[in-house]
């Protein structure tokens, strides 16, 4: 990319790219053990979650949506000019999904798990706010959000034009979006989300990437002397 990129976006961009990977990276580590039953479930992905297993699956994904939104806000200012209406887009889909899920795993994590962990929680109070998988209205909210989340990168890839490291980073991010109708559609046609956990691969890959190209953009930017 041949336009200069300020120290202090190489910096953001490289730090919430590496968070973003650490936290993505936490919550498949979780998800893997959540399906082979570790996390007290019954196993597998249609299983309902235990109050234990909602706390290790939901804390990574609720500080994921904080990084994954700034690091978009720097790919936009690292973006060339002419190029930024892709970022743009990017930007503005990512917030809507950090909204969505912020909400979503915010009220899990606050409201929906003390009280399962009280048992004489009112469960009628609770239903509406449960999280099951294909069968409640937040994991429907949770599946909006990551369609979201797979056309932020998606727009976001046709920002990187370059060779090289810019082309892995492309290439990973137009492969997480294209994971858009099987996250999508999977409510309809649950053994989908086979095929949507590709994003275990594609999104920390992308953010690997991103870390590295932000880290050198830093090492290669010159320090403005006093």
């Amino acid at each position: 990319m041949t336009n200069p990129t300020s120290p202090a976006v190489s910096r953001l961009g490289f730090w919430s790219a590496l968070f973003a990977t650490l936290f993505s990276v936490s919550y498949v580590v979780a998800q893997v053990a959540e399906w082979v039953g570790l996390l007290g479930s019954a196993g597998g992905p249609e299983s309902a979650s235990t109050p234990f297993g909602l706390v290790v699956l939901l804390t990574p994904s609720l500080f994921l949506g904080t990084a994954f939104v700034i690091l978009m806000v720097s790919i936009h200012y690292y973006a060339p000019a002419e190029r930024q209406i892709w970022s743009h887009l990017g930007l503005v889909f990512a917030t809507i999904y950090t909204v969505l899920i912020s909400i979503n795993y915010y009220v899990q994590l606050t409201f929906v798990v003390p009280n399962l962990l009280d048992r004489t929680a009112e469960s009628v109070r609770l239903q509406p706010f449960l999280f099951v998988s294909f069968d409640s209205f937040l994991y429907s909210v949770d599946l909006l959000g990551y369609s979201f989340m797979s056309l932020a990168t998606l727009f976001a890839a046709f920002a990187f034009t370059g060779e090289g490291l810019e082309r892995t980073v492309r290439w990973f991010l137009i492969a997480n979006g294209l994971l858009l109708p099987f996250l999508a559609l999977q409510i309809y046609y649950h053994p989908l989300i086979w095929l949507a956990s590709a994003w275990a691969i594609t999104f920390p890959g992308s953010k690997i990437a991103l870390a590295v190209l932000f880290r050198r953009s830093a090492q290669s930017t010159p320090t403005a002397v006093s």
